[in-house]
């Protein structure tokens, strides 16, 4: 029986509490993935190899629902006048949304333009955004730009312009590189829907420059990005329209100063003291606790998390791990009736469907928080992908494995 949560605990927390509110309500996608890539590792928990696929999830609406504005944004305006949009040296903390309407629209190939719309940041939310509907003739298609800042170098930075792992998300075509003044962009080719459910497609573009400006243009074969019917073959923008207007330097000018994901200080006034870090790697740590008897198939990922797909004999079976330093401050929400070792540790399992749509995909979780916050979440499935159909009857791991593997004191070691 499922205890304790019952969320994804890979998916990022922010992208499940707006799909709570998937079919009432619509916000900008662009600037969501920039806002979840950004954020802190409070929030961080979700697959890292799927930021693409995660993407989709997060998408509420489609471009023509009423866009609705956390508190402290600016309003949204229709697309009324468009004065000029010119470059300036200094980055404003607040954008107009007039101003980020008219420049979309000048870096697009002609065609007709419907349902535009923006929000200009500012407050606590500082990702300006703006969407609209291009049609060149040929039907209409939805494109969206969010624009952010994230620190150069960092985990967040690298994320956005990796190609997403084929294990979580499928595509068609996806590749990064680095351009001329050193900025890194990656052109992804894919669907709206992992599982192909509808074949809606998604194209996307990330730019990163040196100095962590982040830019990313999403374009769809249809007027919005979810429940609305296909319109074209194709998004409205070709691959190199779509790089165009991604390192158009009009973006520079009008991304934030400082990153949604900036350090906050203390009440003092101080910043805060550094948060711990696992310094190890989740995969690497991940295979030597596998049970015997189980081969590993192929893994991925990086850092504070990792995937392997293994092999008993019965088909391969998707297993994926993740930790993340200190976090008791959610644990009242992650733990609610979960178990209490006599260490102190909490426990909780769950056995449930697959989240990602494959036919009769199912999952198994074992989360672990350790008194100190230190968690550890194991998930096997019984398909060797999440957006694949099921191989086999049940996951190569027991629910019993899969909490001795997360209750491992190792995991503890490469904390720092």
């Amino acid at each position: 029986m499922p205890t304790g949560h019952q969320d994804d605990p890979f998916e990022d927390r922010l992208g499940a509490a707006l799909r709570q509110t998937g079919d009432t309500f619509d916000t900008d996608r662009p600037a969501l993935i920039a806002a979840g890539q950004a954020r802190g590792r409070k929030l961080r928990l979700r697959r890292r190899a799927a930021v693409v696929g995660g993407a989709a999830s997060i998408a509420l609406v489609g471009i023509a629902g009423a866009l609705v504005l956390p508190k402290g944004g600016t309003e949204a305006v229709g697309s009324g006048p468009t004065p000029s949009a010119p470059a300036s040296s200094t980055a404003p903390q607040t954008v107009s949304a007039e101003r980020l309407i008219a420049t979309l629209k000048q870096l697009l190939p002609e065609g007709k333009v419907s349902g535009a719309e923006a929000w200009g940041g500012g407050g606590v939310h500082s990702m300006p955004s703006v969407r609209l509907v291009h049609d060149d003739g040929e039907g209409g298609g939805a494109i969206s730009v969010g624009l952010n800042r994230v620190e150069p170098g960092s985990a967040a930075a690298r994320e956005a312009v990796s190609c997403p792992d084929k294990v979580y998300v499928p595509y068609d075509s996806c590749r990064t590189s680095r351009l001329s003044d050193g900025s890194m962009l990656m052109l992804f080719q894919g669907y709206e829907y992992p599982d192909r459910r509808v074949d809606t497609k998604l194209w996307r573009a990330e730019l990163i420059t040196p100095e962590g400006e982040q830019v990313s243009v999403m374009e769809w074969n249809a007027e919005a990005e979810k429940d609305a019917p296909i319109t074209r073959a194709e998004p409205p923008l070709s691959l190199e329209e779509l790089r165009a207007v991604a390192t158009a330097p009009q973006w520079r000018a009008l991304v934030p100063a400082t990153s949604d994901g900036s350090k906050k200080a203390g009440a003092s006034g101080k910043p805060a003291d550094p948060a711990p870090t696992f310094t190890g790697s989740a995969v690497d740590m991940l295979v030597p606790l596998l049970p015997k008897g189980v081969k590993v198939v192929s893994r991925g990922g990086e850092g504070d998390f990792g995937y392997v797909v293994v092999d008993d004999g019965k088909g391969q079976s998707l297993v994926q791990v993740n930790v993340q330093p200190d976090m008791r401050d959610v644990a009242n929400e992650l733990y609610g009736g979960a178990e209490t070792l006599p260490d102190g540790t909490l426990v909780a399992t769950q056995q449930g469907p697959g989240e990602k749509g494959g036919a009769g995909v199912v999952m198994w979780t074992a989360d672990t928080m350790r008194t100190d916050g230190f968690r550890v979440v194991i998930s096997a499935f019984n398909s060797g992908a999440q957006h694949t159909a099921a191989t086999r009857e049940a996951p190569a791991l027991t629910i019993e494995q899969l909490r001795e593997i997360a209750l491992d004191p190792k995991w503890s070691t490469q904390l720092k």
